[in-house]
């Protein structure tokens, strides 16, 4: 049904049980665009537990049947098992996280023959192409930051507020082999060895290649108690850890790279929080419309970086808002706006997270506006086309 913005939202997948992607930025589509990533669980109404399974599976799109091709016991609610396709064979290997034995490990399968290969650390996200990836310590993420971390193994530098031996790893994904590129000693070190952070353990998340695989980004934060998220800082990296920069020490949410030296984000500067343009190679910033931009959201650009995708968090009546951006135009193009009821917050909350399909005719999102969490399907090919 159209609804009063003229799109229509086309669910995905299907109930009883609950299906979702997770997180933003990442396509769920395969190259020919005949199939959807997923997991499906039986719940979504409580934190996943240690023994907790969710299947990793595939949708067709032409007949929404979902096929459940694995299980992983590293899932959340937010981000899901941060599920790509390879960009090296997008239309047969996926990756996914999982829990073997007292690691955290990835998996990238062949779904068109069940071949597994495993890698010795999880992903948290992949260059562009597709050669290297990654990886956080989501043990950590759990006893810091639970929303978006694993449950089912212990933090094994727990009792080290900014560890030498963990951090950003970097995986090449064609061997496995993997090694520490940015330490939490190193950002220890490189923000001036702060009191705060040798009183509270600090954690690194939210790692994002730019558009050409040439650095990453990544925030540092620590907690106080009773105080989720104390302070954050936004830095960014080349791909092998070198020519560390600080974005911003005042705070920041979420951010995407729009060119390899461009990123947008709701990030806070001297002058406020908002949506900022940011220069990563001059330093410069500018804000981006704030009489329109004025809420945070999770953002991604099409290729040519004119529109981007993002959404709101719930509003005074539970409604969270997906839409487009023209960076061009500077206008806005409300997809639509979906319930999000309470008591769908904290962890086990339900994000839409849009995402861009590979021809950038359409977008996915996860909703909970049916009663079930499920993947949702807008055809924006007249707005963008």
């Amino acid at each position: 049904m159209t609804n009063e913005y003229g799109f229509s939202a086309v669910p995905a997948t299907h109930g009883p049980k609950h299906h979702f992607f997770g997180y933003y930025g990442i396509c769920p589509w395969n190259e020919s665009g005949t199939l959807m990533v997923c997991l499906e669980s039986d719940f979504h109404d409580r934190p996943p537990g240690r023994d907790d399974v969710a299947r990793v599976g595939v949708v067709e799109v032409a007949t929404g049947e979902f096929h459940p091709l694995a299980e992983t016991r590293a899932w959340n609610l937010q981000q899901g098992s941060m599920l790509h396709w390879l960009p090296t064979d997008a239309d047969r290997i996926i990756t996914y996280n999982d829990r073997q034995g007292d690691r955290h490990v990835a998996v990238a399968l062949d779904v068109q023959t069940g071949v597994k290969r495993v890698l010795p650390r999880p992903i948290a996200g992949i260059s562009p192409d597709g050669e290297k990836a990654a990886s956080l310590n989501y043990a950590r993420l759990k006893s810091l930051r639970p929303v978006v971390g694993y449950a089912g193994l212990p933090d094994l530098f727990a009792n080290q507020a900014h560890p030498v031996d963990d951090g950003v790893y970097m995986i090449e994904l064609a061997t496995g082999e993997a090694e520490l590129a940015v330490s939490y000693q190193q950002v220890y070190e490189f923000l001036g060895r702060r009191p705060e952070m040798d009183e509270h353990n600090i954690w690194f998340n939210h790692v994002v290649f730019n558009t050409d695989g040439t650095r990453f980004c990544f925030v540092n934060r620590w907690n106080r108690p009773g105080v989720e998220i104390a302070h954050t800082t936004l830095l960014t990296a080349d791909v092998d850890g070198g020519n560390l920069r600080c974005v911003t020490d005042y705070g920041a949410s979420h951010f995407a790279w729009r060119t390899p030296t461009e990123m947008i984000g709701w990030v806070t500067m001297k002058e406020g929080p908002n949506h900022y343009r940011i220069n990563d190679a001059a330093g410069e910033y500018e804000v981006l419309r704030p009489d329109i931009l004025t809420k945070n959201g999770h953002m991604s650009f099409t290729r040519d970086g004119r529109w981007m995708l993002t959404d709101t968090g719930p509003d005074a009546e539970n409604l969270r808002t997906v839409y487009l951006w023209d960076m061009v135009e500077e206008r806005q193009v409300i997809l639509g706006k979906f319930l999000s009821p309470q008591p769908f917050r904290g962890e086990i909350r339900c994000d839409p997270h849009p995402r861009w399909s590979r021809d950038e005719k359409r977008i996915s999102f996860d909703s909970i506006h049916e009663g079930t969490r499920q993947v949702y399907v807008v055809d924006v090919s007249r707005v963008v086309g």
